[in-house]
């Protein structure tokens, strides 16, 4: 086993088992942040310029059409402030579209509604059929593996492309941005990279008491080469291209909409928030918020010395978090005992399953290649 280190420039440590340091102590993180991110990075006039250029490609593919692009709203500080992104700087008419797993907090409902409202834009709501969800979490939870998440993330990002296709809307807007998501998560903590249908259906098929049913499921390959290349369909960053500063845009969302912050990053999600605050570190090892707390030091919003503070202690109290394991327990159908096994079990990777992580790495590598994706991706 390797001696502990951690970043001397951000917080990202050996608990990411393949980092790499150089002889200044900085992390593999730092020195991409340095000279991948930050040389492509523009939120002055260029990027002004370029979001300019963005805004009139947008509308004149959706000339004549109700909508000419959709947002996934999740409640959450990126997708709620590009959508107010969208319409009141770039003039856009964007479907919002927010996918209900069954788990929203009750802050995330009301700031859906506070935007929603605010920017007087229509709202689609998609409720997943909640035995389908269950189904599936409990697949997942069953297979022993880091990656918990992908259960939802599949169900919001197929269900936006099944959106975007049945309104022929050919740009999807991303709260996905550098200035709070530059360190990318590796995909040893959950950070799987896509979704992998072949995962899914290989897990379901173990774990699983149904087939995947009408549950929402688009392989990544069908959204990243049929739907963008044979489609038309563009995926667009608008955050990317404006000063984009997290207690900058919480207070403004705030004044405008009375928009409520959260106390951390996913908090939208009650299923997320004990998963990366409870089950993950105290499971695995892992703790998301390194990543996090790391993308805000790179781009000066925390110190280091704040980061580290913050990371020495749970994010959430112990009662809370007990009364969380409970509730998820109850959501789940099963006992407390029930989770309790599954806690305790032994940890396993995505690699134990069928995949094709291989196929889909040699795409991410293309992507470094062109120029299209700047975080690292190993």
């Amino acid at each position: 086993m390797r001696d502990y280190q951690i970043c001397t420039k951000t917080i990202m440590d050996t608990s990411d088992p393949r980092i790499e340091f150089n002889e200044l102590g900085e992390s593999e993180y730092y020195l991409n942040y340095i000279n991948q991110i930050v040389p492509n990075w523009h939120t002055d006039q260029r990027g002004h310029d370029e979001l300019k250029l963005m805004a009139e490609r947008i509308k004149k593919q959706g000339k004549g059409k109700d909508f000419d692009c959709i947002i996934g709203l999740s409640g959450g500080l990126d997708s709620s402030y590009v959508a107010y992104i969208a319409k009141e700087l770039m003039g856009l008419r964007p479907l919002l579209l927010h996918v209900d797993a069954g788990w929203n907090t009750e802050q995330a409902v009301s700031n859906i509604e506070k935007i929603v409202n605010g920017l007087k834009l229509d709202l689609y709501t998609e409720v997943i059929d909640w035995e389908k969800m269950k189904n599936v979490q409990l697949a997942f939870l069953k297979s022993q593996i880091p990656d918990q998440d992908l259960p939802q993330d599949a169900a919001f990002f197929s269900s936006l492309y099944k959106f975007a296709n049945q309104y022929h809307i050919k740009s999807i807007i991303t709260g996905a941005n550098y200035s709070t998501e530059c360190c990318r998560e590796p995909e040893e903590w959950g950070g799987y990279p896509g979704i992998d249908t072949t995962l899914f259906h290989d897990i379901l098929s173990k774990f699983g008491n149904k087939g995947i049913g009408t549950f929402p499921l688009v392989d990544i390959f069908k959204y990243k080469i049929w739907d963008r290349y044979i489609n038309g369909m563009q995926v667009v960053k608008p955050l990317n291209l404006v000063p984009y500063i997290k207690k900058e845009a919480e207070a403004l969302l705030n004044q405008k909409y009375g928009w409520e912050p959260y106390q951390h990053k996913h908090h939208e999600s009650r299923f997320t928030r004990f998963y990366e605050d409870y089950w993950m570190p105290r499971k695995f090892g892992f703790e998301k918020r390194r990543a996090h707390f790391s993308s805000l030091i790179l781009t000066g919003q925390m110190t280091r010395e704040e980061a580290l503070e913050r990371i020495s202690k749970p994010e959430m109290d112990e009662k809370f978090l007990n009364q969380e394991f409970e509730y998820v327990a109850n959501k789940l159908g099963l006992s407390l005992e029930e989770l309790q096994d599954i806690f305790h079990g032994p940890n396993r990777t995505f690699s134990e399953y069928k995949n094709k992580i291989d196929m889909i790495k040699i795409g991410a590598r293309l992507m470094k290649i062109l120029g299209i994706e700047k975080r690292l991706f190993r």
